[in-house]
């Protein structure tokens, strides 16, 4: 039995020959824990990052051919689904023998959709994928019944089924260490489409889930408010493990790295003491973000952290669940600058239903009135596993032609909900903040200026980018047009 992963490239129509590299992707992680495991239980596995390699179509198509596995698993997201369902397709004319695996949070939430959709996809993998495609790949080797594998959807006889949920993993600490040897790709974490992490660069987790339940993140909808830390301990010995293996630069990907202050304190403390020597990148709640946690990150190596402030209005930020004020954004972004932080990125969310022009733009404002380096504003998008998207099935506004139009990549919620501002308003709202953030505020400019100075780090991000100055400049033309938080950024089927 040999299993082959792909985690595919974005939904973008390649020609057999176009190449598409994508400077700033991250290891995949979901993947790079599966096969792992796999590995570890004697089954051959391969592992292709198509975006990361940049191959094209026909690189893809041979890869596969030349690894000849008996099941191809795909890591599956919005952005990128309809590509893997196009690499499927192209597999099963040359080898129908082969079994097509979806996994991840577009997989998750579109289980039905995709196996109607797209007959070369043979099943789909819901929720966290490590005990789930063990057991499923043993299922299949002894010929038995898929119905009593937890966690999937498949055919059968013409017919789809959905066996039970699987519990999520309890003790995440059980977990192998990811095999990063996998994959023979340099990644580097970008910010704003400037490379970040200059460095020997990878990500980890420190904890999966979240115990919050913002309604714009589909989190919720498969961890149902449960957090689930690793100790301090078995944090510390993977870091330590990838430092030794030339690691210098990383990204906690945890959906809330700063939830529990005490144990990312100790955590700081250890990374000290054994004076470890690493920068890296995590995300914060802006109310768990004590000068004393701040400070100990600081000391520790952490360069970057971003916030998610996402509105300066109490009325959408309550709309969201998000559990937050601006007063408390306001006061950890300062807190986080006062602790010698080097960047602070805010995360914006314009465009809710019935939010105003004007509460979009107290929004805009807020971001340039508190201490940050890098805003990111996103239009709020729909994705199915959001609670808004359910809203908008509720009440109407997402019909079942819309539905069928969009559920693969989304929709922005001011292109469907009534008494919103227009789409194309918000579109250039934004544009004009960004430009205005960055181009026109003075003292902003010889604050950073001053700031790099005497940072290292911004230096060698620096130097870093002189050479994609054009690429970057042509990108912020270009900002994301709608982000709903598809996915966290946890580790699930892949």
């Amino acid at each position: 039995m040999k299993f082959a992963f792909i985690s595919p490239g974005a939904n973008i129509e390649l020609s057999l020959t176009e190449k598409s590299k994508v400077i700033g992707s991250w290891p995949p992680l979901g993947i790079l824990y599966i096969a792992t495991i796999l590995r570890r239980e004697g089954i051959e596995v391969a592992l292709l990052d198509q975006a990361a390699q940049g191959y094209n179509m026909e690189q893809t198509i041979k890869w596969v051919q030349k690894e000849a596995p008996d099941m191809l698993g795909f890591s599956a997201l919005a952005s990128s689904g309809m590509t893997a369902a196009r690499i499927a397709k192209r597999v099963k004319e040359y080898d129908p023998n082969i079994t097509i695996i979806f996994g991840n949070y577009y997989a998750t939430f579109n289980d039905r959709r995709i196996l109607t959709k797209y007959p070369q996809v043979d099943i789909i993998i819901r929720g966290e994928g490590e005990e789930t495609t063990k057991e499923l790949i043993e299922t299949i080797q002894k010929r038995s019944s898929l119905k009593k594998v937890k966690g999937i959807t498949f055919r059968a006889k013409g017919k789809i089924i959905n066996t039970p949920d699987r519990p999520l993993i309890k003790d995440v600490d059980s977990l192998p260490i990811p095999n990063r040897t996998l994959l023979d790709v340099e990644y580097h974490s970008t910010l704003l489409g400037a490379i970040g992490a200059p460095k020997r660069f990878t990500t980890l987790l420190s904890s999966r889930g979240c115990p919050y339940r913002c309604r714009f993140c589909g989190c919720q909808s498969i961890v149902h408010g449960t957090w689930r830390p690793r100790s301090v301990e078995n944090t510390f010995t993977e870091l330590e493990l990838l430092r030794n293996e030339g690691y210098r630069q990383f990204l906690f990907v945890d959906d809330s790295f700063t939830i529990n202050q005490k144990r990312i304190i100790e955590l700081c403390r250890k990374i000290i003491k054994e004076r470890l020597d690493i920068e890296w990148i995590c995300e914060g709640r802006v109310n768990h973000a004590s000068y004393e946690l701040m400070r100990s990150m600081v000391k520790a190596g952490c360069k970057i952290i971003y916030f998610g402030i996402e509105s300066a209005n109490q009325r959408i930020l309550d709309y969201y669940q998000k559990q937050i004020t601006s007063a408390q954004s306001r006061k950890a972004v300062g807190t986080a600058r006062k602790a010698g932080m080097d960047i602070i990125v805010g995360s914006f969310i314009v465009g809710a239903p019935t939010e105003t022009r004007q509460e979009i733009e107290n929004t805009l404002k807020f971001s340039q009135e508190i201490p940050l380096d890098v805003p990111q504003y996103n239009i709020l998008g729909l994705f199915p596993g959001m609670a808004i998207w359910d809203e908008a099935k509720m009440k109407g506004y997402l019909t079942k032609k819309l539905e069928e139009e969009h559920w693969e990549m989304g929709i922005a919620v001011a292109k469907i909900f009534p008494n919103t501002v227009h789409y194309e308003e918000i579109k250039n709202v934004v544009r004009h903040y960004y430009r205005q953030f960055f181009i026109h505020r003075p003292n902003f400019l010889l604050t950073q200026i001053a700031r790099t100075m005497k940072s290292s780090f911004r230096l060698d991000i620096i130097k870093a980018n002189l050479n994609r100055i054009g690429s970057i400049t042509r990108g912020w033309k270009d900002f994301v047009a709608f982000e709903g938080k598809e996915q966290p950024r946890e580790a699930l089927a892949n």
